[in-house]
Order: structure tokens, then sequence, then C-alpha cells
């Protein structure tokens, strides 16, 4: 099985009540799929095909396969943490498909 990556910034200091999403990103080098939640999607996305962080900058270039906009940062984290412990890649082939998250 895959092992499914991404991050959580530790000691972040983000507003809760603000909008947040879920993003799948998917390395053209590798095919290796890249899980994540911020407040700013083409933002983080740049940063990621930037070689700005460092778990995603040896698998350049990255496509932006899908994203889901949630009421608050904190619920799109809650998301990215399901989907980051489920490890399955049948499961994000499954949300980019549908075109949405059905895991609660």
């Amino acid at each position: 099985m895959e092992e499914v990556t991404g991050s959580i910034p530790v000691g972040s200091k983000i507003n809760c009540l603000m909008e947040g999403f879920v993003y799948i990103l998917k390395s053209e080098k590798n095919n290796s799929f890249y899980i994540g939640s911020t407040q700013d999607v083409e933002k983080r996305f740049k940063e990621h095909n930037d070689g700005s962080n460092k778990y995603t900058k040896s698998l350049l270039p990255w496509k932006l396969e899908f994203y889901k906009k949630y009421p608050t940062i904190r619920g799109a984290r809650q998301i990215e943490y399901k989907l980051k412990r489920k490890k399955s890649r049948k499961i994000l082939e499954q949300i980019i498909r549908d075109k949405d998250i059905k895991i609660r």
C-alpha cells in the first residue's frame, strides 16, 4: 500500500472560523498523492510547485486533482487528518472521480 503524505503546520495560529479547503495533489513524476488543507488553495498549490515545501519538492511537478471548500479551516483539517489516517490510494482516486469527499 502506498503511503499518503501531507502536512498540518504545527503551532500555527489560525482563525478557526475562517473557511478552509482540503486538496489532493498528484505528482507527475511518480503518480503519488499528497493531501493537504489550507485557506488559500491557489497560493498553496504554487508553493508546492515552486519547491517551498520540503515534503513535495522532490516530486515536482504537482497537479491539483481535487479540492473542496469547508465552512471552517478546522473542519477542513479534520477531514485532511481522516484521509491521511486511511492511507488509501483507492479512496483518493474515488474522491477525484466523484468530485466529492464522502467521509465524515
